[in-house]
Formats: C-alpha cells, sequence, structure tokens
C-alpha cells in the first residue's frame, strides 16, 4: 500500500527527519537517510525532509547547521536553511523588532543539482483563521501560513543623478571646512545623513549600507585632513571621482 502511494507521487514530504526514522536528533547519522535515498531511487520520486539544527545562533546557508553527523548534509542533493530575521536585517528593512520573528529567510547550503544563489528568498507569517469555531469555542482556530516577501532594497528609488548629489556634497564637506566621516560617533559629520538627505525615505541603515558599500569599492575613501574647527589632523572621506556612476 505505502509503494503504491510511492508510485503514484513525484515527491514525498517526511516532517520531521528525526520521526520519520525514529530516532534522536542529536544521533541521527547517514545510515538514517539511507532508506529515504532508496524510496527516491526505486520509486523514482523526490525525498523532502526538513531537519533540526544545532542550538545557538544560525547562519543562513550552513549546511553544517543540521544536528547528528555530517553524512546527513552528505547523503542529500540540496540542502536550504530557513532562519529568522535578525535585528540588524529588521533595522535596515525598517521593520520594528518586536515584529522580525514573522519574517524568515531560506538560503541555499548546499546545491548540487541547481544554480547556487546568494540572494535569501524571503517569506512573512500570517496568522489565518481555519474557520472551525462554534459553540463555547467561537473564535476557532489559526495557523501561520508563510506568504513570499520582498525586502524593500537600499538602491530602490536612487539613480545616477541623486547618487552623484550625494558624492558631491561629501566631496564638498561642511561649510566650516570640516568633512564627512563614517565614523559611529560621526555627529553632524555623519555621511549616511547625507545619502538620507537625497533620499528621505530610506531608513538610516539603508543609508549607512549604501555608505559602506562605496567605501568597499573604493568610490569614497577615508583620508587626513587638517580640520579647521577642531585644529588638528582628522580622518574625513573623499571621492574618487573616476568611479563615479554614470
Amino acid at each position: 500500500m505505502i509503494g503504491r502511494s510511492f508510485s503514484l507521487s513525484n515527491v514525498i514530504f517526511m516532517v520531521p527527519l528525526t520521526g520519520t526514522v525514529a530516532v534522536s536528533p542529536v544521533t541521527v547519522a547517514e545510515p538514517t537517510v539511507t532508506p529515504l535515498v532508496s524510496i527516491a531511487i526505486d520509486y523514482n520520486i523526490a525525498v523532502d525532509s526538513p531537519h533540526h539544527v544545532h542550538k545557538g545562533t544560525m547562519t543562513p546557508g550552513d549546511a553544517d547547521a543540521g544536528r547528528g553527523a555530517s553524512g546527513i548534509k552528505d547523503a542529500a542533493r540540496l540542502v536550504y536553511t530557513l532562519v529568522a530575521m535578525t535585528e540588524e536585517e529588521a533595522q535596515a528593512f525598517g521593520i520594528n523588532a518586536a515584529d522580525r520573528h514573522a519574517y524568515i529567510r531560506l538560503d541555499p547550503a548546499k546545491v548540487n543539482i541547481a544554480r547556487h544563489s546568494s540572494v535569501a528568498t524571503w517569506f512573512q507569517l500570517h496568522s489565518q483563521d481555519i474557520g472551525n469555531g462554534a459553540g463555547d469555542y467561537p473564535n476557532g482556530d489559526s495557523m501561520q501560513v508563510a506568504k513570499p516577501w520582498e525586502p524593500p532594497a537600499t538602491w530602490s528609488g536612487t539613480s545616477a543623478v541623486s547618487l552623484n548629489a550625494v558624492l558631491d556634497n561629501i566631496a564638498a564637506g561642511l561649510g566650516d571646512g570640516q568633512r564627512y566621516s563614517n565614523a559611529p560617533a560621526a555627529g553632524d559629520r555623519a555621511a549616511w545623513a547625507v545619502v538620507q538627505k537625497h533620499h528621505p525615505t530610506k531608513t538610516e541603515a539603508q543609508c549607512r549600507s549604501i555608505i559602506h558599500a562605496w567605501l568597499d569599492s573604493g568610490l569614497i575613501y577615508p583620508d587626513d585632513y587638517k580640520d579647521p574647527v577642531q585644529r588638528k589632523t582628522r580622518k574625513g572621506l573623499f571621492v574618487n571621482d573616476a568611479k563615479r556612476p554614470s
């Protein structure tokens, strides 16, 4: 009966892996998944099975995050991770920190038969009423449904014109002769604020991401200059005009 069910399927889902093979998440090893591999081969179907991960901080796309022996990962053709949004990501996306656990990211960790992508696929959890309310239980139950979600793009709404306007301001420095800075305590000299001046809908984190990207590419760079206000040598940001967007 089970074999007939397999033969009529293209893919089967076994949730979770440890429940399917009746072993502890800690002791699960490569022989544990051998029957699943045999099912896939014998019936020419795909087998998908979620698996527990280690405790503590989880790195998106870490193929070794699964609990148990590494042989489980080695036996799989495709491995993905599901990780809740971090506080830093929530800040970058302009999402309330209290709501970040409603957002999860899917990242490729091991891809043998498909092109690898470095871009995460995001989902947002929504509460869905299942309509079983009645009598003494009028509100019924609800379940979490994952819907595709697109994070706001850091660079959306920008153009060569607007970005060059930002760079012009950074190149000119402040009116008193001081230069902008990317230091955490830059205050009025904060370079991210110049980005936000020309792109007011962007969050501080998004503006900082743009500044960091420019620093990484060498479009802007820190160098020594004589601060006329502080009367001392300080680090300030300068623009490499050869790398400006066009």
